[in-house]
């Protein structure tokens, strides 16, 4: 089920190796260029979500941020949300975040993957929303545990930020429908990994569908798809299966993996035609098209991710799609 609040938004992704002196100028020119969203990413080892968060927010107008995502196991629900609330009142109505279960290898890096990711994050959804309408809470869960915590008056803010789920697995994105209030997947989304995305999560209330891709624009269409080419080494690997198995070459990708000794391989010899499936790449043109496919397959948020030396530059190219 669509939700008519998130009404087919364009954002773009902060590339989470941006360095620092262009983070902030990439979030304004993403504002300016009329994009509605940025989203900020958090992976072990590179910038903190809420920090990258509140400095974007802090040095824009207008746009959202969205978070994407926080892993579970990395905050203690009450801390996490003491500080989505602060985001949520200093920024009413700007907000998103996502929480999940994060990568399993490094979160077991960290000594912080649970026996039960399934049953951690419904315990974590449900405490973290209920904390951000506050509601005190005396939970003994099987993960989280909370002896009388309640967020003073003064720290609520006025618009509880939607809570997603970024998950990829059927198991997790059927407990996203249930207990967030959307879902983030991760790149790449064609149309046929959406609609069965939605399949699973099969959600009875208002749920979003946050779609991360590479994208590149050029009116050279075999220069956006070179460009877009590099960022999609990655899909040969088993964490992307799901990503791939709706898609009607799912057999002949996986076979080409199979017969690359690397990824740079794997990706060099991927036929353009995939790519083209895989990616919102082409001219202004066809990249609004590979838009208005995912919305077709139910996509409310579209998030495009730029590639190339520059991520700053791409986003005057990505924005053509904004043109209608």
């Amino acid at each position: 089920m669509r939700s008519p609040a998130a009404d087919r938004t364009v954002g773009v992704l902060l590339p989470r190796d941006l360095p620092a002196d262009r983070v902030l100028p990439y979030a304004r020119r993403a504002e300016e260029l009329g994009f509605d969203a940025v989203w900020v990413v958090e992976d072990l080892g590179f910038r903190g979500g809420i920090a990258q968060a509140a400095a974007v927010l802090a040095s824009t107008d207008r746009i959202r941020v969205g978070i994407g995502l926080l892993p579970a196991g990395a905050r203690n629900v009450a801390f996490a949300a003491l500080e989505i609330a602060s985001l949520a009142q200093l920024f009413p109505g700007r907000i998103d975040v996502t929480v999940g279960h994060g990568m399993p290898h490094w979160m077991r890096s960290v000594s912080q993957w649970p026996r039960s990711p399934l049953t951690f994050l419904r315990e974590y959804v449900d405490a973290l929303r209920a904390l951000l309408r506050g509601e005190m809470l005396q939970l003994r869960g099987e993960y989280v545990h909370l002896d009388g915590v309640q967020l003073d008056r003064s720290a609520l803010p006025d618009v509880v930020p939607d809570i997603l789920a970024g998950v990829r697995g059927p198991k997790s994105l059927a407990l996203s429908g249930e207990v967030a209030d959307g879902t983030v997947l991760a790149e790449p989304v064609a149309p046929e990994y959406a609609r069965a995305a939605l399949g699973h999560i099969a959600a009875d209330r208002p749920h979003r569908l946050v779609a991360y891709n590479i994208a590149s624009v050029d009116a050279d269409p075999a220069a956006a798809l070179a460009a877009a080419r590099p960022g999609l080494e990655w899909i040969g690997e088993p964490d992307w299966h799901a990503h791939i198995a709706p898609l009607p070459f799912a057999d002949e990708l996986v076979a080409l993996r199979a017969g690359c000794v690397s990824r740079e391989e794997f990706v060099a010899r991927m036929p353009d035609g995939w790519v083209a499936r895989l990616a919102v790449a082409g001219t202004p043109a066809e990249a609004r098209a590979g838009l208005d496919g995912l919305r077709a397959a139910g996509v409310t948020d579209t998030v495009l991710a730029p590639v190339g030396p520059d991520p700053l530059g791409a986003l005057d190219s990505l924005a053509a799609v904004l043109d209608v």
